[in-house]
């Protein structure tokens, strides 16, 4: 994602409003690797600028979003997910915690649907499964909760 003031500077070149509270959200996402809810977002914005408004908060993630800034994404963990690493990545959800975490794509199905001459523009593969820590605090064992057998 881009830096805060780069951010600021390409709302003010597409006529966008820019206010001390979208500037304190670029900041909470700068960075960010939580693939944050608006909710979490607006949590953090609160904490120094306790006037902000979630509707502030949702409106900036959806003009980011638009504007190819952000990632808006639906993982299926029942609120909308913001990322702001814009890179060709997947995603791990973690059933037991809900952690979601950044994945080096896998190439087998894309490079599949190109040999058929598709051509793939984007993709969102979603992993899902327990992630590392909640398998250490298990113990380790064979917890497969995978019911699609």
């Amino acid at each position: 994602m881009k830096a805060p003031d780069q951010l600021a500077e390409r709302f003010r070149s597409e006529g966008r409003k820019l206010t001390p509270q979208r500037v304190a959200i670029f900041h909470v996402l700068h960075g960010s690797l939580t693939h944050p809810t608006a909710e979490s977002v607006w949590e953090e914005v609160r904490a120094e600028m306790p006037s902000v408004s979630l509707r502030t908060v949702y409106q900036t993630l959806n003009d980011l979003a638009a504007m190819g800034e952000l990632l808006q994404l639906d993982l299926g963990t029942g609120s909308h997910r913001f990322d702001p690493h814009l890179d060709h990545h997947d995603h791990f959800v973690c059933d037991r915690c809900g952690a979601v975490i950044d994945l080096e794509p896998g190439s087998a199905v894309t490079d599949a649907a190109a040999r058929e001459g598709h051509r793939v523009e984007h993709t969102q593969i979603v992993h899902r499964g327990w992630c590392r820590s909640c398998v250490a605090r298990s113990g380790g064992g064979n917890n497969n909760t995978n019911t699609n057998n």
